[in-house]
């Protein structure tokens, strides 16, 4: 079989991977007595109605639906979007105040009104993908008030960069964690990775000459002050004035960041930064595979003072599919490709949930999956595996 061959029957599997995921959200996750989508589905398929709706979780499905309809272009998942777009903008967004809530509860009252600025930033993504699929002008609006505020509210103009998290007028908070998991420092990776992740996607649609020069700001950061040098790994939580706070490796975010930067250098068109992030991408994703990557070809959860947590979470893989395929077009060398292959072969052997449907949250190092972990949750959603499908199909067909 010979690489053109490989790569036809590669997407053939991915875009009926894409369906199935894709059917899986629409049949399984509306909520048909307290509108938009459920909070949290288990592994049995069981609702639980009682769980609170985050807005990560809804923002990243307007994203999702509304990627896939201008991917594939069919009218059920433009419905699915304007149902995401609306219970967002009716029960997340703060009429009083702008921005988005953290959460609302089952029957969809307000609950959790903090403003985290990686869900304003998650907002951004839904809105501006929802504008290209529906050509909505107030989804744009609401994109574009959401870049402002968190321009306004969040940026750091003495030490550069954004701070994590505000009360729900803008005041200051004490505990600015995006998880439980996470550090409660002031500035961390994650967030300015899904900052600068949206900020490309509107600029697409909206090429506007303040928003191309914050993601030019953001690269340098990510150059500057988050990839460390030595390693070419993303140091994760920060003090205000960037002192690393974390010895923390994510496998799963450096080979993420990895295509996120190149991506924000391409759209912005800025050819030296370009050149400096497909260099430094490749570095990124030659680092991971060296350390971050099972014999299997699968890719380990994170590295934190020498203790390796061999857990095969979903999103991981996902991301290591798209990182791979994108490190394979920028430099032709074929262990990318055979990498990916072998990523793609464990999500289907282990990571795909051939009897419910859907991915797994994660599996061990011997492939058995953790079923206590939801289908379906805060955190659980169809962005990642969706989208890796749709990089993926797009970047085996420019080979």
């Amino acid at each position: 079989m010979d690489l053109n061959e490989k790569n036809k029957l590669s997407v053939v599997e991915l875009e009926n991977e894409l369906r199935s995921i894709l059917t899986f959200w629409a049949d399984n996750t509306i909520d048909l007595s307290q509108g938009g989508f459920i909070g949290e589905l288990d592994n049995k398929g069981n609702i639980h109605t009682e769980v609170e709706k985050g807005v990560v979780l809804n923002a990243r499905l307007l994203w999702t639906f509304s990627a896939a309809y201008n991917f594939l272009k069919e009218p059920t998942y433009l419905t699915l979007a304007d149902r995401a777009y609306s219970y967002l903008i009716d029960h997340f967004w703060d009429d009083a105040n702008g921005g988005l809530f953290w959460s609302v509860s089952a029957d969809s009252s307000a609950n959790n009104t903090r403003k985290q600025a990686y869900a304003q930033g998650f907002g951004i993504y839904g809105f501006s993908e929802y504008y290209k699929a529906s050509g909505e002008k107030e989804s744009l609006d609401y994109a574009i008030k959401l870049f402002h505020l968190i321009e306004v509210n969040f940026k750091d103009n003495k030490y550069g960069g954004y701070i994590e998290a505000l009360a729900e007028k803008w005041e200051p908070l004490d505990d600015m964690r995006l998880s439980e998991k996470d550090a409660n420092e002031p500035k961390s990776m994650n967030t300015h990775l899904h900052i600068i992740e949206p900020y490309t996607n509107l600029y697409r649609v909206w090429p506007d000459i303040q928003l191309k020069a914050s993601i030019h700001d953001l690269i340098e950061i990510f150059q500057d002050k988050i990839i460390d040098k030595e390693t070419s790994h993303f140091n994760l939580f920060f003090d205000v004035d960037w002192t690393v706070k974390s010895e923390i490796v994510s496998y799963g975010h450096d080979i993420e960041g990895a295509w996120l930067l190149n991506e924000a250098a391409h759209f912005i068109h800025d050819k030296e930064l370009m050149l400096q992030m497909k260099e430094l991408s490749l570095k990124m994703v030659d680092a991971t595979m060296l350390e971050g990557f099972d014999i299997d070809g699968s890719l380990f959860y994170e590295l934190e003072k020498g203790y390796l947590d061999t857990d095969k979470h979903w999103w991981p893989q996902a991301e290591a599919l798209i990182g791979l395929l994108d490190a394979y077009k920028n430099s032709s060398e074929s262990k990318y490709l055979d990498a990916a292959l072998k990523v793609w072969q464990f999500i289907k052997n282990h990571i795909k949930d051939e009897e419910n449907g859907e991915w797994f949250w994660k599996v061990d190092q011997n492939g058995v999956p953790d079923l206590e972990q939801p289908k379906v949750g805060f955190w659980k959603c169809p962005y990642h595996n969706s989208r890796a499908m749709m990089e993926a199909i797009t970047r085996l067909n420019a080979i």
